[in-house]
């Protein structure tokens, strides 16, 4: 829907330049103003997104400590003649975390933030 707003507005935009290329460019920042809207309206989605992700990381990373802490737990309590069918499924539970967590952690939502290095200001000098 986003997409076909901006899409929409960039064709208006192409078309009235054509149509009238007399026209001042005054008339045209209610437009300009509506993208910028846009633009933080999606921005501050995106980061409500990647904090909603950080969570998620943060909640499945306590899981899977948890669920660490209980294999270990029960693979403390066999011997190296049995090994029961909850270790192999626990194993298997952590195994499938562990990769989600995983996964999650290479997800970016959005364009990485800018990194641009500060911008200099110079400092006045006196004799």
């Amino acid at each position: 829907m986003l997409t076909k707003t901006l899409f929409t507005i960039a064709i208006i935009a192409v078309v009235s330049a054509a149509v009238c290329p007399t026209l001042p460019a005054a008339q045209f920042p209610p437009q300009v103003r509506e993208s910028q809207q846009e633009k933080e309206m999606r921005d501050r989605q995106l980061k409500e997104l990647n904090k909603r992700r950080q969570q998620d990381i943060r909640d499945d990373t306590t899981k899977l400590y948890q669920l660490a802490t209980e294999l270990k737990a029960a693979v403390d309590k066999t011997n190296e003649n049995l090994l029961s069918l909850d270790v192999v499924r626990k194993a298997d539970e952590v195994e499938k975390l562990a990769k989600r967590v995983k996964e999650k952690m290479k997800e970016s939502i959005g364009p990485p933030p800018s990194t641009a290095p500060p911008s200099m200001v110079p400092t006045p000098h006196f004799p």
